[in-house]
């Protein structure tokens, strides 16, 4: 089992910025998740909400506000007064910084084209500038976002996002082509694993903070990745529990 950082390191920095992904990858994380809209002026921003106003000291949604406004933006007092200015990144600058590690990128799309208009095609053509078309994986509440993202680029891997259970989930991702389930972790037991590797899906449940869940999950075949917001704590149990196989 591998572990992915939820919106970066979140547990010990301000989400989703550049400073949480760099620690994620210290960390030693297999995988880095992240969230993503689209700027007033079309540029992609990663940020978790659709307004500014929770992890920033300004107000709106970022669809409203112009890549100068976002810039000048502080993202990190919200969590802590010693990440003072420290800014909202923009894709490119995350993908800039994952030019030196094959670590995998999960970017979820908050919303698609019905609420920013050719989000997709703005994505889709941004993996492929940086070539990182074969370690990206499309995650999105939004399945029509994904099927569109799919006939957008077919080698590029989809995980559906859930947090109810679902009667034979690997059923309906066959449907929409997807390659991933991303359940909420309260809804993994031993069905939805055997359904999702017969039907050769991964399975990457969220967000696995708990000790005692991660520690349940590390010992449990069938499991891909779990996603955290604690990448040291979760590699440690997993790799701890490994050495005490042997």
């Amino acid at each position: 089992m591998k572990v992915m950082a939820h919106r970066g390191d979140s547990g010990s920095c301000p989400e989703n910025t550049i400073i949480a992904f760099e620690k994620a990858i210290t960390k030693m994380a297999d995988g880095i998740e992240l969230d993503i809209h689209l700027s007033k002026d079309g540029e992609i921003f990663v940020c978790h909400d659709e307004r500014v106003d929770r992890t920033t000291d300004g107000r709106g949604y970022i669809k409203d506000l112009t890549n100068n406004e976002l810039e000048k933006l502080d993202a990190g007092s919200w969590f802590s007064p010693q990440f003072k200015g420290v800014k909202l990144p923009t894709l490119k600058e995350v993908f800039n910084i994952m030019k030196n590690n094959d670590l995998l990128i999960n970017i979820e799309l908050k919303a698609g084209s019905r609420y920013y208009k050719n989000i997709e095609q703005k994505v889709v053509s941004l993996v492929y500038e940086y070539g990182y078309n074969k370690r990206v994986i499309f995650s999105s509440f939004d399945h029509k976002c994904l099927v569109t993202l799919k006939n957008l680029a077919p080698e590029i891997k989809t995980g559906i996002l859930y947090a109810a259970a679902l009667i034979e989930p690997w059923e309906y991702a066959k449907k929409i082509k997807a390659d991933a389930l991303h359940p909420n972790f309260l809804t993994v037991d031993q069905e939805l694993i055997i359904g999702a590797k017969r039907s050769g899906l991964l399975l990457n449940p969220y967000t696995v903070n708990d000790e005692h869940t991660i520690k349940q999950l590390a010992t449990t075949q069938g499991i891909d990745y779990i996603i955290t917001n604690y990448p040291d704590k979760a590699k440690k149990i997993i790799l701890r529990d490994k050495y005490n196989e042997k």
